[in-house]
């Protein structure tokens, strides 16, 4: 509980002070364009993506076949989307990088891992 704590408190003072740095170098305007384009650009990828996990998953499912991995994707792009759509710069980064399959399905291997003696997970 206290690392979400400690997150929610350092990512906006970080944020804050990207965001005047960034501003400082190319201008408010610039900046606030940035913010706003980079939000388009996320909901047009979590849309495309989650269209793409979407019809894995119904495909696994048509197949007889429980879709572990593609619900964990699923989760991992509406996180992401969800970051996208907070104005920073560095919410944008990781949710930039949770768009990219190849980042999705490494930290679901990891979570697999680490969290497999915890937890009962499904991975058929």
């Amino acid at each position: 509980m206290g690392l979400f704590f400690l997150a929610f408190l350092v990512i906006p003072v970080a944020e804050i002070a990207l965001f005047i740095t960034i501003g400082q170098r190319i201008g408010v305007a610039y900046t606030l364009s940035l913010i706003v384009i980079t939000a388009i650009i996320g909901a047009y990828l979590v849309a495309r993506q989650g269209r793409g996990v979407w019809a894995r998953a119904q495909g696994q499912l048509a197949a007889g076949s429980f879709p572990g991995p593609e619900l964990a994707h699923g989760a991992m792009v509406i996180f992401g989307g969800a970051l996208l759509l907070t104005p920073g710069f560095l919410t944008d980064a990781v949710g930039f990088s949770l768009m990219i399959p190849l980042v999705r399905e490494m930290l679901r291997r990891w979570g697999t891992k680490r969290f497999s003696s915890q937890v009962d997970i499904i991975d058929l």
